[in-house]
């Protein structure tokens, strides 16, 4: 029996990256025998997100792309939700839908799970020895206190709680209810993630290519914020 990863892509006016990154999670062998299932959520872009996706799978009939769309905006938290309760793979991973992170580094992901280590891996970007753009000191210094005080909510020793790449086993993530819509997703799953009784969470390095604001970085001080107050709550109260 084959193993399945699904991969959920939230998108929010991603025109100019959205057709890429298909191309390259589409072009990813995965190792351990994965197939994959391609889910993206585009939470009700106003540019042609829509019209790339669609062009896509015209393009690429072969590749089975499954697609929802949101009416109203709602954030990336709730792009995941809809992913990931759609999603029927043994696991899932996260994917964002610029290009910030590498689909070859998947199965950098995959290997704790295909050596039965892992239950849940997230891919840091500040260990190991993969390539990192150089970009704002500022948000460094605050994903490493956000990271810090989830640490000490969690009593994980994780170094890169905010990263994207995330994956799961499928029934532990759906198994949680999530509530935050916007970037609050990452602090509330990491708290209610390791409250699950032996669970075994695993981090690898990734690589990171960081966007500008003016590249389109959505994430702002607001955010960090709001993650802060998601540290406590998640991480004081079940």
């Amino acid at each position: 029996m084959s193993l399945k990863l699904s991969i959920v892509i939230p998108a929010y006016n991603e025109e100019k990256t959205i057709q890429t990154v298909l191309k390259a999670v589409a072009s990813v062998e995965l190792i351990g025998g994965f197939e994959k299932e391609i889910i993206v959520v585009n939470d009700c872009s106003k540019d042609e997100t829509e019209a790339q996706i669609f062009a896509f799978k015209a393009m690429n009939p072969s590749v089975e792309v499954s697609y929802f769309k949101h009416e109203v905006n709602q954030g990336k938290g709730a792009a995941l939700h809809t992913g990931i309760r759609r999603a029927q793979g043994n696991y899932v991973v996260i994917q964002d839908a610029d290009l910030e992170y590498d689909p070859k580094e998947f199965n950098i992901l995959l290997q704790p799970i295909v050596d039965g280590h892992a239950d849940v891996v997230y891919g840091s970007r500040f260990m190991g020895g993969k390539a990192h753009r150089i970009l704002f000191f500022w948000h460094s210094i605050g994903n490493k206190i956000l990271t810090f005080l989830s640490n000490m909510f969690s009593n994980l020793n994780l170094t890169d709680m905010e990263t994207c790449y995330k994956l799961f086993r499928i029934d532990l993530i759906q198994g949680l209810e999530l509530n935050e819509k916007r970037f609050g997703f990452e602090p509330e799953v990491t708290a209610k993630i390791s409250k699950i009784p032996n669970i075994r969470i695993y981090e690898v390095g990734v690589s990171y290519y960081g966007r500008t604001y003016a590249e389109g970085k959505k994430i702002n001080w607001k955010d960090g914020f709001r993650a802060i107050y998601c540290i406590f709550r998640y991480g004081l109260f079940k």
